[in-house]
C-alpha cells in the first residue's frame, strides 16, 4: 500500500509581536483576563503590505530546502487558508509563483481552523493515487488582518503565522495512516466573517457596520470545540488500536488552553505529550499544527505515532492519525 509520508516541514512566524499589554492600550482588557481566559501571552503580526502567501513561500522554501526538492519537481501545491491574498488568483498561485514552481497544479482550501488538516487529507489522496510524487501542503492564516481591535473579546486570539509540509509516497508503515473529518453548518451563526463575500461584497455600508472582521460567539463555539475535538480524537484512537501509552504526541488546534486541555483529559494524555504553544504566538488559525510540528521536529522520532485534532468555522473539525516518517 502506498501511503504519504511528511518528508519535511518548515515554518514562518513573523517578526512583529503584540503583547497583552499592548493589547490593554488599546482596548478594556488585561493580561491576566486574556491568560485566564484563552493562555495566550503574546502574538505575532505581519507587517502591513505583505500577505498569507508571503509567510507560506518562507514555510515552502524551508521545505524544499529540506527535502532538496527542485521547484520544478512539485506536482502539486495545496494552501490551506482563510485569509488568502486576493480572492482570486489562490494563496496557491501566488506561493508557487514566489517559489519558482512551475509544473504544480494548485488550489486552496477552506475549512477555517481545520484547514491544515482536511488539506493534509486531500494531498494524501493525491500520493495514495500513484500519480503525484510530491504534493507541497501549506497552511497559513494572518489573522490580524481579519481582527476588530475593538473588540475585546476577539482582538486577543489571534495572531499571524504559516507552516508547510511536503508529502511523498513510501510503501513503510509511517504516514498519513487515518483520518476522520467533518464539516456541519450548524455553527454558521456563531462564527463567521460576514462581509466581503458574494452575499455581501464591500462597500460602504459593510466597512461601516464592522462586516469584515471575524464575528464569534465565544461560548457556544468553546463547547462545540471541546466535545468535538475530543469525540473526534477518541474515536480514531479507538479504530486504530490507539492508547495513551503508545500515542507519543497529540497536536491539537491552538485556540483556548482550556480546550486543548480538556481534549489531552479526554484522551487520557499526560501534559508533556500534548504540542501546546498558544501562549507565544495565539490563534494562527490553518497554521496553528503545522507550526507546532515544525517547533517540536527535533523531538519527532519515526514511528511516532500522533493525533492531529481541529475544530474551526462551519463548524469544520477532526483527526488524522498521523506516524512520523523520519
Amino acid at each position: 500500500m502506498i501511503r504519504a509520508a511528511i518528508t519535511g516541514i518548515g515554518a514562518y512566524i513573523p517578526e512583529g509581536i503584540l503583547t497583552n499589554d499592548d493589547l490593554a492600550k488599546i482596548v478594556d482588557t488585561t493580561d491576566e483576563w486574556i491568560m485566564t481566559r484563552v493562555g495566550i501571552k503574546e502574538r505575532h503580526v505581519l507587517e502591513k503590505g505583505k500577505g498569507t502567501s508571503y509567510m507560506g513561500a518562507q514555510a515552502a522554501k524551508q521545505v524544499l530546502e529540506k527535502t532538496n526538492t527542485k521547484p520544478e519537481e512539485v506536482e502539486v501545491v495545496i494552501f490551506a487558508t482563510t485569509t488568502p491574498d486576493y480572492i482570486f488568483p489562490s494563496a496557491a498561485a501566488t506561493t508557487a509563483e514566489a517559489c519558482g514552481i512551475k509544473n504544480a497544479l494548485g488550489f486552496d482550501v477552506q475549512a477555517a481552523c481545520s484547514g491544515f488538516i482536511y488539506a493534509l487529507e486531500v494531498g494524501s489522496n493525491f500520493i495514495k493515487s500513484g500519480r503525484y510524487k510530491k504534493v507541497l501542503v501549506v497552511a497559513g492564516d494572518k489573522m490580524t488582518a481579519i481582527t476588530n481591535y475593538k473588540d475585546r473579546t476577539t482582538c486577543p486570539l489571534f495572531g499571524d503565522a504559516a507552516g508547510a509540509v511536503m508529502l511523498e509516497p513510501t510503501e513503510e508503515e509511517v504516514g498519513v495512516m487515518d483520518s476522520i473529518l467533518h464539516v456541519d453548518g450548524v455553527g454558521i451563526p456563531h462564527l463567521h466573517m460576514h462581509g466581503g463575500g458574494s452575499i455581501y461584497p464591500a462597500s460602504h455600508e459593510t466597512v461601516d457596520k464592522d462586516m469584515h472582521y471575524v464575528y464569534q460567539e465565544g461560548q457556544v463555539v468553546f463547547k462545540h470545540a471541546v466535545s468535538k475535538m475530543a469525540d473526534v480524537s477518541v474515536e480514531i484512537m479507538q479504530r486504530n488500536h490507539l492508547t495513551k501509552d503508545n500515542i507519543a504526541w497529540l497536536v491539537p488546534h491552538q485556540a483556548n488552553i482550556r480546550i486543548i486541555e480538556a481534549v489531552g483529559n479526554r484522551m487520557g494524555l499526560p501534559s508533556d505529550k500534548v504540542m501546546v504553544n498558544i501562549q507565544k504566538y495565539g490563534n494562527t488559525s490553518s497554521g496553528t499544527i503545522p507550526v507546532c510540528l515544525a517547533e517540536w521536529e527535533p523531538q519527532l522520532k519515526k514511528g511516532d505515532n500522533i493525533i492531529l485534532t481541529a475544530f474551526g468555522g462551519g463548524f469544520t473539525w477532526g483527526a488524522v492519525y498521523l506516524k512520523w516518517a523520519y
